[in-house]
């Protein structure tokens, strides 16, 4: 849905299904992510509410893991990985070639909510250095026209 008006309908039905379950909020949250593409900070108060948790539990949750996000994001969400490895083998060239072809800086959502970039600590998949992800799928061994041929994978 990704920045997108949410149908409250399907919200309260999330919130009724998750209640019932031990340690509810992380997957209540990313499923609400999940739906509506971002956490709407109008839905904070609801889900503490249904969860007897303080609205600042709810956003310290939100703010404290990088997965949830509280703005509009792209349906594709591209993750670069700043490691060691990567930077050694030319994540920071990676990292600017995707700026170049979005025209977005880190952090930030392409106008048609397509894209979104991030950079992340590390993937985790050292072996591939330098690394990015786009949604869950990984990619490694990065080259300039590994990027764009990547990108445009996803550009429809």
């Amino acid at each position: 849905m990704n920045g997108k008006k949410f149908d409250p309908n399907v919200i309260r039905a999330l919130i009724t299904e998750y209640c019932s379950q031990e340690w509810p909020l992380i997957p209540l949250l990313q499923k609400i992510q999940e739906e509506c593409g971002y956490i709407p900070p109008e839905l904070i108060e609801p889900v503490a509410d249904a969860l007897h948790l303080f609205p600042s539990e709810v956003q310290g949750v939100i703010s404290f893991y990088s997965q949830f996000s509280l703005n509009p994001r792209g349906k594709y969400v591209i993750r670069v990985c700043r490691g060691t490895a990567c930077h050694v083998r030319g994540g920071r060239s990676v990292l600017k070639i995707i700026k170049r072809e979005l025209g977005v800086e880190e952090g930030q959502t392409t106008p048609d909510y397509h894209f979104t970039l991030e950079t992340v600590a590390c993937l985790g998949a050292c072996f591939l250095a330098p690394t990015m992800m786009v949604n869950k799928t990984y990619f490694g061994k990065l080259s300039p026209p590994k990027i764009g041929s990547i990108l445009k994978q996803y550009e429809k």
